[in-house]
Formats: C-alpha cells, sequence, structure tokens
C-alpha cells in the first residue's frame, strides 16, 4: 500500500472514521464523520506524525523551514510531523502559538524555532471550515516578524461544498491565497475502502457507499 492507502486504514484502525448518521456542524447530516481525537496514544499520534511528514514531503520536498501548528490541536500535529520528518533525514524546526499571552519571561507569542521575514512555514491542521482558525494563526505570525506560510497540510478534505458551490478547502485557498493539500479525499476513502475487509471486517459496504454517494450529490464538490 501507498502512504494514502495506509493512512485510510490507520483511520479505520484508530476508529477515527465513522459511518453511519452525524449532525456535522453545518447541520448537515453526514453518513461519516473524522474523530481526529481518537490519536490518543503515543504510538498513535506518532504514526499520524509520519503521515504528515509523508504528505509534506509529496507536496514540499524540503523548500520550506518548518512546521506550524495553531494551537491546540495542531500543537501535537506540528511535533510529531517535525519528529517524523527528521527520521527520514529532513530535519526542520517547528513552532506553535500560544492561546493566551505571557506577562512574564519569554512573553513571546509562539513556542519554537525563531521566525524571521524570510522563514517559509508548512502550517498542519486537522480539519478546515471556514478557515477562520488559520486566518487567526496568520494574524499572530504577522506579530512574529510575519514568515511566510507557503502550504497548509490537513488530514481529509471532505470534498465538500462551502459558502458557494465551490469545494470549501478552495474556497479557502483561493481566500488565503495559500495552497492547502489533505493527505487523502474523501473520494480516496470510498474507492480503497468498498468492501474491503480491515480488521475482520466490510467497514464500507454497497449500502454505505451508496448513502455517501447520495450525500454528496447534494453537498460534494471536487474543485
Amino acid at each position: 500500500m501507498n502512504y494514502k492507502e495506509e493512512f485510510i486504514a490507520f483511520l479505520v484502525e484508530c476508529n477515527a472514521l465513522k459511518f453511519g448518521e452525524f449532525e456535522l456542524k453545518s447541520g448537515r447530516i453526514a453518513p461519516y464523520f473524522i474523530n481526529t481525537g481518537m490519536f490518543d496514544t503515543g504510538s498513535k499520534i506518532q504514526k499520524l506524525g509520519t503521515y504528515y511528514a509523508k504528505a509534506i514531503n509529496a507536496h514540499f520536498k524540503e523548500d520550506f523551514h518548518g512546521i506550524y501548528g495553531p494551537a491546540y490541536k495542531g500543537i501535537p500535529l506540528c511535533i510529531t510531523a517535525a519528529c517524523a520528518l527528521a527520521d527520514m533525514g529532513i530535519d526542520k524546526g517547528y513552532v506553535f502559538n500560544r492561546k493566551e499571552a505571557k506577562t512574564y519571561a519569554d512573553k513571546s507569542a509562539v513556542v519554537g524555532m525563531p521566525l524571521a521575514s524570510d522563514t517559509r512555514l508548512i502550517l498542519v491542521d486537522d480539519v478546515i471550515t471556514s478557515g477562520k482558525a488559520i486566518r487567526e494563526s496568520l494574524e499572530v505570525l504577522k506579530g512574529c516578524n510575519d514568515p511566510r506560510v507557503c502550504g497548509i497540510v490537513i488530514s481529509v478534505n471532505r470534498q465538500e461544498k462551502g459558502k458557494t458551490d465551490r469545494n470549501a478547502l478552495a474556497e479557502v485557498a483561493d481566500t488565503l491565497g495559500i495552497p492547502i493539500f489533505a493527505i487523502v479525499t474523501i473520494r480516496e476513502i470510498i474507492d480503497f475502502l468498498h468492501n474491503r475487509e480491515i480488521a475482520g471486517r466490510i467497514v464500507l459496504d454497497d449500502p454505505m457507499k451508496a448513502k455517501i454517494e447520495t450525500y454528496l450529490e447534494t453537498y460534494g464538490a471536487d474543485r
């Protein structure tokens, strides 16, 4: 299996990918749900970092200086991805923001590698909906010598419509002027899991695939 297929199987094994009926923040009733909070042990978060590292390497090679993770979920992601890259022979820095400014000692808004105006960062996060958290991160970084965020990597592209008929991630990427990549897309998940047995069970059978296809006919958007 390639790293994308391995990641999809990993999502299933960790119970981070579920099929059924789930009400999303948008009010939509989706037949699938991704809960990245299920990566709750050292071995799981370590393995998760390897998939982020492989995606970063696939899209950016070594053309960046460090990885930025927005607090809170992005903190373990930037650290474990940096560790995984180091294991691949690509030693880069990491940095994350504080949620609340310190009033003593080191009062910097971020923790980690030093930042300069010519620093190139890859931002990592679990998912993106409206892009609000990303915009907040960019504002934080502006006050820290304004390094350049040259790309964003997330776990899964749900390939759903945003505020318009366009793909939500594409909308955010255009608004920010920053390319966004996902380790996998929902289409890749469907194609790989359909009628495939993982851990002794069929995860995505014909009836569930049909429900997903119906949902995506209404809310789906590849671009």
